[in-house]
């Protein structure tokens, strides 16, 4: 009779234990093994520096920006000669080969926005050609831009440019 006592108490013991493993699994998620896994999913790209030029007679145009994952920040130049040029900040999108940025600029002491876009084509970026609509700020037409007579920026370093942006 012990024998069957002590079996009894032994199989309800070892079902108990299982019972209890399959409650905290389902009750309790470990949370720090999907941390672990979201995170080890996570591949940081580094922000690339990329600086142009063009030069046409004694006007330039130049452009330095960082590329964070399709989002554009830097500066940009129209230095020209004998005229008023413009110097300020860019912002924007890499959208394909389309880099489409907001120039925020001074010239004869106004601020200004204009939209601008250069299509990226062998290592260099075309200034795109388009009309503005009546705030002079964008774009009337995005399909109207082209880039086939637009400045051509060509790669420089970017130290050779960095005193013209600051």
């Amino acid at each position: 009779m012990r024998k069957i006592l002590f079996a009894a108490g032994v199989a309800a013991l070892i079902m108990s234990c299982g019972k209890k493993n399959n409650q905290d699994v389902v009750l309790q998620p470990d949370f720090d093994s999907t941390a672990v896994a979201s995170d080890s999913a996570i591949v940081q790209e580094p922000i690339t520096t990329s600086c142009f030029i063009t030069v046409s007679g004694k006007d330039s145009l130049l452009l330095s920006y960082e590329d964070n994952l399709g989002t554009i920040t830097g500066k940009m130049n129209y230095k020209n000669f004998e005229k008023d040029g413009s110097k300020g900040d860019i912002s924007g999108l890499m959208n394909g080969d389309t880099l489409k940025v907001v120039y925020t600029f001074e010239a004869e002491g106004t601020t200004s926005n204009r939209e601008i876009w250069f299509l990226k084509k062998d290592k260099n970026l075309i200034e795109g050609i388009g009309n503005y609509d009546e705030s002079g700020e964008n774009y009337a037409d995005g399909k109207s831009v082209k880039f086939e007579k637009g400045a051509i920026l060509t790669p420089t370093d970017c130290k050779t440019i960095e005193k013209y942006l600051k």
